[in-house]
């Protein structure tokens, strides 16, 4: 089996085995293109999976380090960890299948920069719930939405696959599929239910989505309103146009009313591994990065003991 046939059939069972999203697929693929692309070109003699040794990987390690695009632009360093977890994946999957190569576990990620978290404090929040222009139909839908997101946590992706006939308004609650397939159930704020219950009294169609688009196309009646679903984009320019409208000091996306749902949290007591089911997050590691940024006692500290 060639290099490029055990690729192609990695991807086919991270689809039908792994259920992978189409999102994590397409990643995947660009990310095994990459390191093919690399062995057609540096490593011609490399014709088959069982070939890949640790001097493949330090050599294409290097090559990820010292990559630069059509812009001169190099690779971030949590971008070249992408592409070498692909590489793990693909070699797990090839052993799993029996195939004789090296263990993932001999590949290590580097260390990555330490991100900025960006999230919103109480009065931004509110400045930023405040801007819509509820009189307008897309208005309305533009202020649940808003009030969705940030009394959810939800990914904006969750957000767009939501239906009408999914949320529960008089229990306040719903159940999501997130990332890897894992299931959860969120709760809303009575505020959320609000905003959703008006909008949605608002509509006079019975399309299954639970936000749509205005304008442009006519819907297709046989596709139930799935034409006019909002997309991941279209979400993320308004929560980008009503951040720059509140004039926030920092540019804020719709995963950074996620973060400011974790924080908000975290910051009234919360319990870390609530939030954690909140989230959806497989691992307790990825819900512990809001602790830095809401642990009370490190500004206690600092009042007590900074000079003033």
């Amino acid at each position: 089996m060639t290099l490029p046939e055990a690729t192609d059939k990695f991807l086919e069972y991270m689809e039908i085995e792994r259920n992978c999203s189409k999102l994590t697929i397409r990643n995947y693929r660009h990310y095994m293109a990459r390191f093919d692309d690399y062995c057609k070109t540096h490593l011609p003699g490399l014709l088959s999976p069982t070939q890949i040794k640790p001097d493949v990987v330090r050599a294409y390690r290097l090559y990820l380090s010292r990559y630069t695009d059509e812009k001169g632009l190099p690779l971030m360093r949590i971008t070249q960890n992408y592409h070498l977890i692909a590489l793990r994946a693909f070699l797990r999957y090839l052993i799993r299948t029996d195939v004789a190569t090296l263990s993932p576990e001999k590949i290590e990620l580097g260390k990555a920069e330490s991100r900025s978290l960006k999230f919103l404090d109480r009065e931004q929040i509110d400045r930023l719930l405040n801007m819509p222009t509820i009189s307008t139909p897309s208005g309305a839908r533009d202020k649940a939405i808003l009030e969705t997101l940030f009394s959810t946590g939800l990914r904006v992706s969750e957000l767009v696959k939501l239906n009408r006939d999914s949320i529960n308004l008089d229990r306040r609650e719903f159940g999501v599929i997130g990332k890897g397939g894992k299931a959860r159930v969120v709760f809303l704020s009575s505020g959320a239910c609000h905003w959703i219950e008006r909008y949605l009294a608002e509509r006079t169609d019975t399309y299954k989505p639970l936000f749509i688009r205005y304008g442009g196309r006519t819907a297709d009646p046989a596709k139930n309103g799935d034409d006019l679903r909002l997309t991941v984009r279209s979400v993320q320019r308004a929560v980008e146009k009503y951040a720059k409208k509140a004039k926030l000091p920092i540019k804020i996306t719709p995963h950074g009313l996620r973060h400011s749902f974790a924080t908000d949290l975290l910051s009234a007591g919360a319990d870390l591994r609530a939030i954690q089911e909140m989230l959806g997050h497989k691992n307790i590691s990825t819900t512990q990065i809001y602790t830095h940024v809401t642990n009370p006692q490190l500004r206690q500290i600092h009042e007590k003991f900074h000079r003033k």
